[in-house]
């Protein structure tokens, strides 16, 4: 056992904690897959039924990453986690694709120390950079998603940011579930890897078999089955 400092036993007399000693939030050093799983599952996080996934296409499993990020600590976290994985290359900002990008996205940057700034969908439904957020010429981009599928999004993000002027260095996201077939010109690292099986609408057996997909995202269109 560690004995504690003359600093310290002041401090716990007077109801002080000293952070140097507070043990840090994991990183991706320490922190498992199977943790990581685990906080999804706790969190109610892997949905079953009829999805239609973000890309468009359908799956009997959605991963909602936002009801894990809804805890403070656990985004803090993963935040970290992934941040860890980018170490080694030089990144000035972080932007992240609303909504289910934000909260992991601005976590990633705070834990890198850079400006977080995020894309979203305008009124005619293509990716934006709004809100007065700029990006300098040149400036080195992070771009951070929830989860990939298709890698659509993440392909829109990184069109926003080339157009203004940034340079993609590296990508992120929570969890990759495309069983591998994406193809980046850049490192991209997700803390979690899962292959669902998805198909297109038009030979999805869960819609043959008389089901009707629900859209459980963030694009608010009319599902079809």
């Amino acid at each position: 056992m560690r004995m504690l400092t003359k600093k310290e036993a002041d401090g716990r007399r007077q109801g002080r904690v000293d952070t140097a000693h507070v043990s840090p939030v994991k990183s991706c050093n320490t922190m498992r897959t199977e943790e990581i799983e685990r906080l999804l599952a706790e969190a109610g996080a892997v949905r079953h039924g009829h999805f239609v996934l973000s890309s468009g296409r359908h799956g009997q499993t959605y991963v909602q990453c936002a009801l894990v990020l809804a805890y403070p600590k656990h985004a803090e976290a993963l935040g970290r986690a992934l941040a860890e994985r980018f170490r080694g290359i030089e990144i000035d900002a972080v932007v992240s694709l609303a909504l289910g990008g934000l909260i992991l996205g601005h976590e990633v940057a705070r834990a890198l120390g850079v400006r977080a700034l995020f894309v979203e969908r305008d009124a005619n439904g293509g990716m934006a950079l709004r809100r007065g957020f700029e990006i300098q010429p040149s400036e080195r981009i992070l771009v951070i998603e929830d989860v990939w599928t298709t890698g659509k999004s993440t392909r829109e993000g990184i069109e926003v940011v080339e157009a203004a002027g940034g340079r993609v260095v590296a990508l992120g996201a929570l969890v990759d579930r495309s069983g591998g077939s994406l193809s980046w010109k850049v490192p991209a690292f997700a803390l979690l890897e899962i292959s669902l099986p998805n198909y297109e609408p038009d030979n999805c057996p869960l819609c043959r078999a008389g089901g009707t997909a629900v859209r459980p995202g963030s694009r608010f269109k009319e599902a079809t089955r």
